[in-house]
């Protein structure tokens, strides 16, 4: 089940007029990386001016059409004037109300943009309910406070802060008050949007001891869920075969037969099965068979079996024949058990003993419907890797070096991706002694590539490795620390 998810998110704290909020751009920086874990695409704008909160709606009224889900999300100062709301600019001039309201950016004006989208679910969420800080400078005193409360059209749910009329403050720590408690729930596995923000309800009113509480106007007219678990969201098969553990075998189909053999962890057993699994007993099989047959292939492949390794080596050939979507099954199933165990929970230590042939069917244009599953299985866990696995985005590596005593010889200093260093200790036991150096063992360039490519699982038609401190002729040696890892954190 793929969904068209995308979000603006906005934080406004470097106000130019009045004193600066501390907690905005956390806010936004941070609501915006739980969003991607959720599947959204996200448009993000901090400390943005009156003009750059009208380019970013512009963006996300684009992109909009052709999404399923719209969420946009403001932390910053909002007030209302004459019974409507406003979002500030940290460039909002607020000489007088008329000024202000054309210097910032209408809500209304956001909850018609969502409307006329065809988006079926529309969601706002409004961090915005301060005092206004800008009415100490207008003519007349304005006794209304907080936000107004707003018509919410069909399939839409607006959320604040705080309640109609009333106001919040910034929070003591890195994000606002509203704002931690919706990360504290916000990605809750299969819990609907409704009932998440209760739970942020009571964690803001147990925080503020009932000080604020927050409030949200919905009319959406279906379910919506931000973090579905697994068996919700891949619904192309079910939970037995995603949770191979309780996969009933039955003898008297062929498949389960190839199943249990494969499961014996022998390889006179599993090398007669694989080769006598061809395309016309897999053309007879169930999805749900094949994607198990799929997972102990790979598993038995990784287990040494001389028939499943080279099933996996010429799957492409070995497949033809098969349906294009029983074809996927088993695919589908060998890129599961990379990740994932047999309750479907995702692995500790992923299987990547054969990970270098299974993601090089990632060339093969027919095949890559599997490499988009997986990489929506693996969607909520993407901060655990470098590169979300199954997408085809190359990832560049700068390998720093120095000479060592011998010529062609170097050894590693630093690893950095994306502008960070990615080269750290992971075993304490290898730690040197204070004003020590590494210990270190060496690697041919081939050896070294093949360990950062598992250990970033990403295969190497998407790696590119960068000598910075030499020119790679193919013949150099590497020393490399033990214990360190580019794994990520």
């Amino acid at each position: 089940m793929t969904r068209r998810l995308n979000a603006l998110v906005i934080g406004n704290a470097a106000y130019e007029d009045v004193d600066a909020l501390k907690n905005p751009v956390n806010d936004a920086e941070d609501v915006g990386r739980k969003l991607e874990t959720c599947g959204f695409s996200v448009i993000q704008e901090m400390d943005s001016s009156h003009a750059d909160m009208d380019r970013a709606l512009k963006r996300f009224q684009r992109v909009l059409k052709d999404s399923d889900v719209g969420l946009f999300f403001f932390a910053g100062h909002g007030m209302q004037i004459d019974g409507e709301n406003y979002l500030a600019a940290v460039d909002t001039d607020a000489t007088d109300e008329i000024t202000a309201k054309h210097s910032s950016l209408a809500l209304n004006r956001v909850i018609e943009v969502m409307e006329k989208s065809g988006c079926s679910t529309g969601i706002i969420i409004l961090d915005a309910c301060r005092n206004n800080p800008f009415e100490r400078a207008w003519t007349r005193s304005i006794k209304v406070r907080g936000l107004a409360p707003v018509y919410a059209p069909r399939g839409t749910l607006i959320a604040y802060a705080t309640s109609p009329g009333q106001t919040a403050s910034d929070g003591k720590g890195r994000n606002g008050t509203y704002t931690a408690a919706l990360l504290q729930h916000l990605t809750t596995p299969d819990c609907s949007i409704e009932a998440m923000f209760k739970r942020v309800r009571n964690t803001l009113s147990a925080t503020t001891k009932g000080r604020q509480i927050s409030w949200e106007h919905t009319s959406l007219a279906g379910e919506f869920f931000f973090n579905l678990s697994l068996g919700l969201r891949i619904d192309l098969y079910s939970e037995t075969a995603l949770s191979d553990s309780l996969f009933v075998l039955d003898d008297r189909k062929a498949s389960h037969r190839v199943i249990r053999e494969l499961k014996s962890s022998t390889w006179p057993r599993q090398n007669p099965a694989v080769d006598d699994f061809t395309p016309e007993m897999a053309n007879k099989a169930a999805a749900d068979s094949l994607f198990v047959v799929g997972r102990n292939l790979y598993q038995a492949a990784c287990g040494g079996s001389r028939s499943a390794s080279a099933y996996l080596a010429d799957f492409a050939s070995r497949t033809n024949g098969i349906n294009e979507p029983k074809r996927k099954a088993i695919l589908d199933g060998m890129l599961f058990e990379v990740f994932f165990d047999p309750n479907a929970r995702l692995r500790k230590t992923f299987k990547l003993r054969k990970l270098e042939p299974l993601f090089s069917l990632q060339r093969h244009k027919d095949l890559l419907p599997s490499f988009d599953f997986i990489a929506e299985c693996l969607l909520p866990d993407v901060a655990q890797f470098h590169a979300l696995p199954g997408k085809r985005h190359e990832i560049a590596v700068d390998v720093v070096t120095y000479p060592a005593a011998k010529a062609d010889q170097h050894v590693v200093e630093s690893m950095h991706c994306g502008g960070e260093s990615i080269l750290w200790l992971e075993d304490e036991d290898y730690a040197p002694e204070p004003g020590e150096p590494p210990l270190l063992e060496q690697l041919t360039l081939r050896a070294f590539e093949a360990q950062l490519s598992e250990q970033m699982v990403l295969p190497s038609h998407l790696l590119k490795v960068n000598y910075l401190s030499f020119e790679k002729q193919g013949r150099e040696r590497l020393w490399f620390p033990l214990g360190y890892t580019a794994r990520k954190r």
